[in-house]
């Protein structure tokens, strides 16, 4: 009659659980579940580094985000603190600047 292919068998016998009962296997159970366990490390490692590549990028983004923000404050700053912009910003409240040179004072 019609013969089945063995791989046809083989793949009826891992579906069906029949391969749980055969002796080779339950003399490499320890292997397989050791092999299993290593499956399911790695998956977890992946998830955990894509994880902190996330995390990696977040914080790239925030920190080019915080330089910008400090180079403009600094450029504000250097406007603001320019001889002409502190003495017109004190001429305003009554302050002027000083024409007369400073005196050296010598102690002996």
């Amino acid at each position: 009659m019609f013969k089945k292919p063995k791989t046809l068998k083989s793949f009826r016998n891992i579906l069906g659980g029949a391969f749980l009962t055969d002796e080779k296997t339950t003399r490499n159970l320890p292997y397989l579940l050791f092999l299993a366990v290593l499956a399911i490390l790695y998956i977890g490692n992946s998830y955990y580094a894509e994880k902190n590549i996330r995390k990696i990028e977040k914080k790239q983004k925030e920190l080019r985000e915080l330089r910008y923000e400090y180079v403009n404050i600094k450029s504000q700053l250097l406007q603001k603190s320019r001889a002409s912009k502190v003495a017109t910003s004190l001429s305003k409240k009554g302050i002027k600047e000083s024409t007369v040179p400073p005196k050296k004072i010598i102690v002996k």
